[in-house]
């Protein structure tokens, strides 16, 4: 396996960009180009009240690992314009940030390098090492901070080292309440000074509402470098009763394993992690360093140890952008879920069960729409996963769609695991329930059934009659209800074979080309979004060869007044490449995709910079990110999940943009066993070959 391609690094101070971002999928961070000042951190399962809109939202919290540094006595935090940023690299390899940067006062000037990285073997742990060098002998301080400034919420207990603690007790521990009381946030910190040398610490007590510090203090001298190690656990409320105490337990843990050792160990995981790295035989080699961006976002944002779903921009936020507000959203199902069922199954399978985790809110969403069975929320809140949209929650009013994403997806994780166990207390329940909404939400009428007042991917200002990408993902839904209850011997209602049965897409007149909904018009308000073919491809709705040409050509002729659009503006390519035009799907990808990136370390943005110049830069944004990565795993290759043998799964020819002549992943994860994907340009069939089975249920040990 080669080694994934990293971005390369950045030497000039970030104006109107993204700062990086570095997770594990329960811990967030974004790192600000001088890392000891606080940037931003989110904690996956921890919400509270936002200030304004008044709904649940993902919470900040304070950041773990801020820091200080004094020369002969002048401190970084009170002089911060003489700190001059060099250089930021991120090693996509291993997820560590690397920045350097310099600082001088008082005739001294200092260098000073900061490693940043969350753990993955320890999932509440993050670490960061700050190196100084001195060019002139001077006192030198360094502290290490948890720093509560400009975080919403209130400081519920506290408590710092005395000089009588045991050298393995935390330097401090905090618990902090988000805003409206909903949910609380446990941190606890260790630090360290390599050499020790004659440095005096101090664990220092600023009050019962302020930060955590620990100070060291020596006579630093040129030649040498000076280490501070920080550590930090930080746990959620809804993993723990007592997230402080319990944030105490695993960081004086992780002390003991040492810091070097977790690195090396965070190093293994992601190796691991790589062998289901998408590789791409290209003439231009930017298509590998974007496939392995989209990797490494959406993976370091995704962990089993996660108690909630993620956001679109996983655990990732900035001043400037918040208007998701870390709600749950349908995207994670649609675009997400897939690739991370193939590389990161138990990850997947975490995401999902925040979804059968909140069963009861998605019963009771249903019951005060006057129906029957699972209606997910339009955003669910974090926490419970009720509809968390805010002020009157328009587009929650007809945004039916989200509840057949969320059962689509539970079904193509039994397709990929073959789990027994997760079909029977978590697939089955969701699908089936999900089932039974669909009836209690479609109208009986004289030739059938139809689906009135619904709105699709494109969200309108008005609703409108059977949206076609929302009955093809009901149809999807019906037919595994239907053979996932046969398959366990359960009974099968008669309403959904009739629903299945009376369900019909709309269709134009003369070339039976799917129409997006009844009475449609391309130049109506977002006529031009592609729902229909977001129904052949993910959801693989059956249509006749004829019908489906017609329908990727008539929405292909209309990519220019959609493309650049979130979230299915990443799955252009693959519909050209369907249609059987190579150059167009090189275009579209271009287009449709790689362009949808500016700034630092490849984030992708939500939306097209160029086309939409008003809007601040946000991203990663998970639904291009993730779509990206369906395209080139599952719509390239042209797999169709089904419960038959995997081998089975490539159901078409293999065309690939031009300029591509292949594309393989070396593992992914298919009924518990390795397995390889091969897809070639011209092929008839890309291939699904076996390796050894898998020895255990979870996931592989790391080398």
């Amino acid at each position: 396996m080669s080694d994934p391609l990293s971005p390369p690094p950045v030497t000039v101070a970030a104006r109107n960009e993204l700062p990086a971002y570095v997770s594990n999928g329960l811990v967030g961070l974004r790192v600000v180009d001088i890392p000891l000042l606080p940037g931003v951190v989110l904690v996956n399962g921890f919400s509270g009240m936002h200030p304004v809109v008044r709904v649940e939202a993902a919470a900040q919290a304070p950041y773990p690992i801020a820091g200080d540094i004094s020369l002969n006595n002048v401190w970084l935090t009170a002089v911060p314009q003489q700190a001059q940023f060099v250089e930021q690299a991120y090693d996509f390899s291993c997820g560590e940030l690397r920045t350097e940067f310099t600082y001088a006062a008082e005739g001294v000037s200092a260098r000073i390098e900061v490693l940043t990285l969350c753990s993955r073997t320890d999932p509440t742990i993050v670490l960061q090492e700050v190196a100084v060098r001195v060019d002139e002998p001077c006192d030198l301080a360094l502290r290490a901070i948890v720093d509560i400034s400009k975080v919403a919420g209130a400081v519920a207990d506290r408590d710092t080292a005395t000089e009588e603690d045991q050298p393995e007790e935390a330097d401090g521990m905090l618990l902090w309440t988000g805003l409206g009381g909903r949910s609380r946030c446990g941190i606890a910190y260790v630090s360290e000074l390599k050499p020790e040398g004659d440095a005096e610490r101090k664990v220092l007590d600023w009050g019962l509402e302020s930060a955590l510090a620990t100070q060291y203090t020596l006579r630093a001298r040129p030649g040498r470098t000076y280490r501070m190690r920080q550590m930090a656990s930080l746990v959620p409320s809804v993993m723990h009763q007592d997230p402080a105490r319990e944030a105490t337990r695993l960081v004086t843990r992780a002390a003991s394993v040492g810091f070097d050792e977790l690195r090396a160990s965070n190093r293994r995981e992601w190796q691991e992690l790589w062998k289901s790295r998408v590789v791409i035989d290209s003439d231009d080699t930017r298509w590998q360093e974007l496939a392995d961006a989209a990797f490494f976002y959406l993976n370091t944002s995704a962990h089993r140890s996660a108690p909630s779903s993620t956001s679109i921009f996983g655990l990732a936020q900035w001043d400037d952008y918040h208007y998701y507000y870390g709600h749950v959203m349908w995207d994670i199902e649609l675009f997400c879920v897939p690739p991370l069922i193939l590389c990161q199954p138990d990850a997947a399978r975490s995401i999902l069960q925040y979804r059968s985790r909140t069963l009861d809110a998605a019963h009771m969403n249903a019951k005060l729409n006057g129906r029957a069975g699972l209606q997910y929320p339009w955003e669910s809140g974090p926490l419970n996963g009720e509809e968390s949209a805010p002020g009157s929650g328009k587009a929650s009013w007809h945004e039916d769609h989200v509840s057949l994403d969320v059962a689509w997806a539970f079904a193509q994780f039994v397709h990929v695991t073959g789990d027994g166990r997760f079909l029977n207390n978590h697939a089955g329940p969701v699908i089936f329930g999900v089932a039974d909404w669909i009836v209690s939400r479609v109208e009986r009428r004289r030739t059938g059934y139809a689906w009135p007042r619904t709105m699709g991917i494109a969200e309108r200002k008005e609703p409108t009659d059977n949206d076609a990408y929302t009955i093809m993902a009901a149809l999807a839904v019906l037919r595994d209800a239907i053979a996932l209850a046969e398959r366990l011997g359960e009974p099968i209602p008669d309403a959904w074979r009739e629903v299945a049965s009376g369900l019909e897409v709309p269709h134009h007149s003369r070339t039976r080309a799917v129409m997006s909904h009844d009475d449609f018009r391309p130049n109506e308000e977002k006529g031009a979004t592609p729902g229909p073919l977001a129904g052949i491809f993910p959801i693989w709705h059956p249509l006749a060869p004829d019908v489906a040409q017609a329908t990727l050509d008539y929405y292909l002729r209309l990519a220019p007044g959609y493309i650049g659009s979130p979230m299915l503006s990443a799955l252009y390519g693959v519909w050209a490449c369907w249609s059987g035009d190579r150059r167009l799907a090189l275009k579209l990808y271009e287009q449709g995709y790689a362009e949808m990136h500016r700034g630092r370390f490849l984030q992708a943005l939500e939306q097209h910079p160029i086309l939409y110049p008003d809007n601040p830069p946000a991203g990663p944004f998970f639904a291009n990110l993730g779509g990206f990565l369906m395209g080139l795993m599952y719509g390239l290759p042209g797999l169709r999940l089904s419960p038959a043998d995997p081998s089975t799964w490539p159901s078409r020819e293999v065309i690939l943009p031009a300029g591509w002549r292949s594309i393989e992943v070396e593992r992914v994860w298919l009924r518990n066993r390795p397995a390889r994907i091969t897809a070639e340009h011209g092929a008839a069939r890309a291939v699904v070959s076996f390796g050894k089975r898998r020895t255990h249920s979870t996931r592989p040990k790391a080398a």
